[in-house]
């Protein structure tokens, strides 16, 4: 039961339990009594918003003993403030600051000896270096501050609702009760160990668990590779369109990235022209983000015949290798690769869960050694959190299980994605069916606004809730790009696509004055 306002402020919580100490200045009215000082200070962070609405204060006697007075001077400050309303009393949880407080529109300066208060001065203009304005600029085309409750259509999100979160709790639990080991540079050798045989059985990728390297993202592993195998100033030839970071990350290691114009077919090197003297080629053969096409077979013998030729590199990103709807997956170019120019790259945050923040390298036989004592010096090591019960999930086999059962589960949500389109999106979009994957490209029909960019109706559609992408924001000349919407489906339930889809199609007529 709450206290009468002029009751006095009951203390349950020692210091450690009920707030961290406070820093009041004392100085003004040194003349009036101290209890009155404290109480005008606490008045003052309360008004200035230094002690947030709802906060709890430190009890009495920590309080006291801050400030270097008796306890009972703090409780006289405490409940001449509580009977005006700026704290209140409750039994078992202490004194905190009012939600709502005695005058809201009161300024600071009105409050009792509160001092003068100078303007704040103006922050300085801020200057960025011309790495940081470039990746200002390419991530204000791609992302856009969509609600964070909606999950219709981000990209990059698995089924989170099919995620085996029981079996994965146990087996953490389970690691952490075990011991887990400290971090190792090179990830914990038992995830190595089992990210090797699942490769080997699913994806055709023969490695040993020595030629593994367990990273935070596909970005740490470009950074790494880039400074340890080329030097600054060398290009590298990336897909256009393509995943911006991909180029930032190339370019923040000293890189010169090249954008080469993606096909149907995927990347053709013989489209490189006059930057094929690069040495580092970054490519995603299986399922090219974000169009979705595969690399041909011609396209895939071409570029190792090149990485051969030119001493070079080629780092294959296999994104969305494990989620294929339709035939049988072509074989990574690592399987292909008998040169040892392939550096294979995964990641299971697509798969499993995003907050996993873990991806893996799969590096050539005379590789392995040089990253892996780059690594070890440089680091730093991803979190062993929960390596170890990612080890176990895929060594009892859960892994498999579940991407049998997302597999499904996606292929259904794509195909729901694409009724809904053609029912409730006729004429306005026109989205096709992909083999794999996690989204779809939508592309604008008859019925878009004509004067409606794609990156107008991203910002549109993100106050609806919608968080699409712009496709011409993957370009490397977004100017010049035919623009688009890639729509993210694998989180979404089915039964809320088709109204998503309605949504969406509602705020992109508004958008475009139709």
């Amino acid at each position: 039961m709450p206290e009468a306002h002029g009751a006095r402020p009951v203390e349950t919580h020692p210091r450690g339990e009920g707030g961290l100490p406070l820093v009041l200045d004392l100085a003004h009215g040194a003349a009036t009594p101290l209890h009155v000082r404290i109480g005008d200070a606490l008045r003052r962070a309360i008004l200035e918003r230094r002690i947030a609405r709802g906060a709890r204060l430190p009890g009495s006697r920590a309080l006291a003993e801050d400030l270097g007075c008796a306890r009972g001077t703090v409780l006289t400050a405490l409940e001449q403030l509580v009977a005006e309303g700026y704290l209140t009393a409750h039994r078992g949880s202490g004194t905190r600051v009012a939600a709502t407080l005695p005058d809201d529109t009161l300024a600071v300066a009105k409050a009792p000896d509160a001092a003068p208060t100078a303007s704040a001065p103006s922050p300085p203009p801020l200057a960025l270096s011309r790495r940081g304005t470039a990746l200002m600029a390419s991530s204000a085309r791609v992302w856009f501050s969509a609600p964070v409750a909606p999950d219709a259509f981000a990209l990059g999100r698995p089924a989170a609702d099919a995620f085996p979160y029981a079996i994965f709790g146990r087996l953490l639990q389970t690691e952490w009760r075990d011991g887990a080991p400290p971090p190792h540079p090179l990830g914990d050798p038992r995830l190595r160990a089992a990210t090797a045989a699942y490769l080997a059985a699913t994806r055709g990728v023969a490695c040993t668990a020595d030629a593994v390297i367990v990273t935070a993202g596909i970005r740490q592993s470009l950074r790494l590779l880039a400074q340890l195998l080329l030097d600054p100033g060398e290009t590298a030839l990336v897909e256009d369109p393509g995943f911006p970071g991909i180029a930032l990350a190339l370019a923040e290691a000293g890189l010169r990235p090249v954008p080469v114009p993606v096909g149907p077919g995927g990347l053709a090197i013989d489209r490189a022209g006059a930057a094929l003297g690069a040495r580092l080629a970054v490519v995603t053969p299986a399922h090219h983000y974000p169009l979705g096409h595969a690399m041909s077979l011609e396209n895939r013998l071409a570029l190792l015949a090149w990485a051969e030729a030119a001493n070079a590199w080629i780092v294959e990103d296999d994104y969305g290798g494990e989620y294929r709807y339709a035939g049988r997956p072509p074989p990574p170019l690592r399987a292909l690769d008998r040169t040892g120019r392939v550096i294979y790259a995964g990641s299971f945050s697509k798969v499993l869960l995003p907050a996993l923040q873990l991806s893996y390298l799969v590096l050539p036989q005379g590789l392995a050694g040089p990253v892996q004592r780059a690594l070890a010096e440089t680091g730093p090591a991803p979190s062993g959190l929960g390596q170890g019960a990612l080890a176990r999930f895929i060594d009892e086999g859960h892994l498999g299980r579940h991407l049998r059962r997302t597999r499904k589960l996606h292929a259904g949500r794509q195909a729901a994605l694409l009724a809904a389109a053609r029912d409730r999106a006729a004429g306005l979009l026109d989205v096709a069916p992909l083999e794999g994957g996690m989204h779809l490209v939508a592309r604008p029909g008859p019925d878009w606004p004509s004067r409606l960019g794609d990156v107008a109706a991203v910002a549109a559609l993100a106050q609806a809730g919608i968080a699409a992408v712009a496709l011409s924001a993957y370009h490397a000349d977004p100017g010049n790009a035919a623009p688009g919407l890639l729509l993210g489906y694998a989180a979404v339930p089915e039964r809320a696509i088709a109204p998503a889809v309605t949504r969406m199609a509602t705020t992109l007529r508004a958008a475009g004055g139709g």
